[in-house]
């Protein structure tokens, strides 16, 4: 066995809860260090991590490390992005990849610049009914294509919820569901399109401005609602919907193509089943699982967080990858900024 990769992590939220796992049941990497302001040094030391810092520039300086995770707020990707890469470390960082279309280009430049390997956090790729349905376009199972039909539904911001305030809620430090949940469905649009759309239309609403945690009322000013339309040229079209106010959760992704139609649909991103429905016949197909499902009871997106890592082990490696790229993740950009999403 090759030896593992070192890496840190940056945020103490999702970081913690999401990526913390993934990288411990991975054995091709060995978290040697958690970067916080507040509660690195507590997680730590409850997680047997050997090093604990307030940043990522503290952390890249101050200990032996190849990789880095950025799992830190969206205000400070760049930041914590451009000392990563300064160090010439290589890597994964969480989306929204950056505040505005500016910022992400920037940060594809320094990785340029750094030569290392860089990749986003787009685990839903690895989604099995996902992987499922790309393999149906690159094997022309469905052709030609003519529609994406991609629709998250959520609850948690009607007007009961119960999100307490802080960043999520503050457009300027790249809070809402456009940046969150939009940002993931742009790129498995661009992804089974194999291209980026030609060009955007789109609004983000705001259905519940004023809001209440245990500290009384708040105001937000940021999208609980986020619509898309975009156009690939070559008569395919996609439609991208996420509505967080709604007393329902489900997702659906549907690939209408001229000879047969597949539909991923379930409860939530990572439940779902795959459908294919033509003229004669509708059924369901059943898809290999994750080779690492049995994680999911520790949180949902593991399972996928660590196929996401293996590829990004083997890119270090050298070897041939299918990570969603830095390049790839300005395309996503751009296409939130035309919808209405940035500083």
């Amino acid at each position: 066995m090759a030896e593992r990769i070192r890496i840190g992590i940056v945020g103490a939220g999702f970081g913690s809860r999401a990526h913390l796992p993934a990288l411990l049941g991975n054995e091709r990497f060995e978290v040697v260090a958690l970067a916080s302001p507040s509660s690195a040094a507590k997680i730590a030391k409850e997680r047997g991590i050997a090093h604990a810092f307030t940043s990522c520039a503290e952390m890249v300086r101050g200990c032996d490390l190849d990789a880095v995770t950025v799992a830190s707020p969206p205000f400070a990707h760049r930041e914590d992005v451009t000392a990563a890469l300064d160090a010439h470390k290589h890597v994964l960082c969480e989306k929204p990849f950056a505040l505005d279309v500016e910022q992400a280009e920037a940060m594809l430049d320094a990785s340029r610049r750094a030569g290392t390997v860089c990749a986003l956090s787009h685990e839903f790729r690895w989604v099995p009914a996902r992987q499922a349905i790309k393999e149906m376009i690159v094997n022309e199972h469905l052709k030609p294509l003519r529609q994406f039909e991609i629709t998250q539904l959520a609850d948690f911001l009607r007007l009961q919820g119960t999100r307490g305030r802080g960043w999520w809620f503050e457009r300027r430090r790249g809070g809402g569901v456009a940046g969150a949940l939009l940002s993931h469905i742009i790129d498995a649009s661009n992804w089974l399109a194999a291209r980026p759309p030609k060009s955007v239309a789109g609004f983000l609403r705001t259905a519940n401005a004023v809001r209440n945690d245990a500290q009384g009322a708040f105001t937000s000013d940021v999208d609980d609602g986020a619509f898309a339309l975009l156009d690939y040229g070559e008569g395919l079209v996609a439609r991208l919907t996420v509505d967080a106010t709604t007393a329902q959760s489900a997702f659906t992704l549907a690939v209408h193509a001229e000879n047969r139609t597949a539909v991923e649909s379930g409860g939530s991103l990572t439940e779902t089943t795959l459908y294919s429905v033509d003229n004669d016949e509708s059924a369901e197909l059943q898809c290999k699982p994750s080779p690492y499902a049995k994680f999911a009871s520790v949180q949902p997106n593991v399972p996928y967080l660590m196929e996401l890592y293996d590829h990004f082990a083997d890119a270090i490696e050298g070897r041939p990858n299918a990570l969603p790229t830095f390049a790839e993740a300005v395309e996503t950009q751009k296409v939130l900024a035309a919808v209405g999403f940035g500083r």
